[in-house]
């Protein structure tokens, strides 16, 4: 199937490793230009070469997502060297997990966190959207074309203990995604949110190492194909809503989660 999206150009946050470079090393096999987002640049940099290294077109897009300057900047470089943005990929987030202490990293129970909890979960997700699709969205409604996916969380779709901050911001960027979805269609630009669960990455093999057995019974899918999510499953799910067969697809939350919660 042609997806219709040679030569676009793309921009994928928090795409160094996991998700994100499997995000955009699927973008790239469909003839997408690229730009691999990171806090760090020299992951930045790493993740591009493996794009380079397949075949695809790719560069390095270093910034932090949470500062709205730097986001521009970033913005501003990609567009200096490939004219446009047409796809906006919102993956940078905190993981629920971590593979240092196979426990929820923005866990433990609500009556126990705090402020500065709160304002590192909400930076990241909640502002690091909100920087990225203002600086792209102008160019894509005025070209009349644009897509613009962010990975959520089923903690957002249905809530999650001991991931009360994290459920709020993922739930605020599903408003936001709808919003604005409203706001830009008339300009032909599409907007969607991705709601994946349990994903094996190198953030959570410790934990999904730990207690796999128990996760995966929770997942309808995870009995009949013996396992988890992967990166690949996501970043399938956002070529198609990228591509141009979506066009009609506009204000949706995707669950890709094996069955995990099914939220009609």
């Amino acid at each position: 199937m042609d997806l219709g999206i040679k030569d676009r150009v793309a921009l994928v946050t928090g795409a160094g490793r996991g998700i994100g470079l499997r995000i955009c090393q699927t973008l790239a096999e469909e003839g997408v230009r690229v730009a691999v987002n990171d806090l760090f640049p020299e992951r930045a940099e790493e993740g591009a070469q493996a794009v380079r290294k397949a075949g695809g077109a790719a560069m390095g897009a270093a910034a932090d997502v949470t500062d709205a300057a730097s986001v521009r900047g970033m913005v501003e470089r990609v567009l200096s060297e490939w004219g446009q943005i047409d796809i906006l990929v919102n993956n940078a987030g905190i993981p629920a997990v971590t593979a240092q202490d196979a426990v929820p990293s923005t866990g433990g129970l609500f009556s126990g966190s705090d402020r500065e909890q709160w304002d590192r979960t909400m930076g990241l997700i909640t502002y690091g959207v909100l920087n990225c699709a203002r600086a792209v969205i102008e160019g894509m409604s005025e070209r009349r074309w644009g897509r613009v996916v962010s990975i959520i969380s089923d903690a957002g779709r249905v809530g999650e203990p001991r991931l009360v901050p994290y459920s709020m911001a993922k739930a605020g960027v599903i408003g936001f995604s709808k919003a604005l979805a409203k706001e830009v269609g008339r300009f032909c630009v599409t907007v969607n949110c991705i709601s994946p669960a349990t994903t094996e990455t190198d953030a959570t093999r410790a934990w999904i190492d730990a207690q796999g057995d128990q996760i995966r019974r929770g997942y309808p899918l995870a009995k009949g194909l013996n396992r988890l999510g992967q990166p690949s499953d996501i970043a399938n799910a956002v070529a198609f809503l990228a591509s141009e067969r979506a066009e009609w697809i506009t204000g949706q939350v995707l669950s890709v989660n094996g069955g995990y919660s099914m939220v009609g």
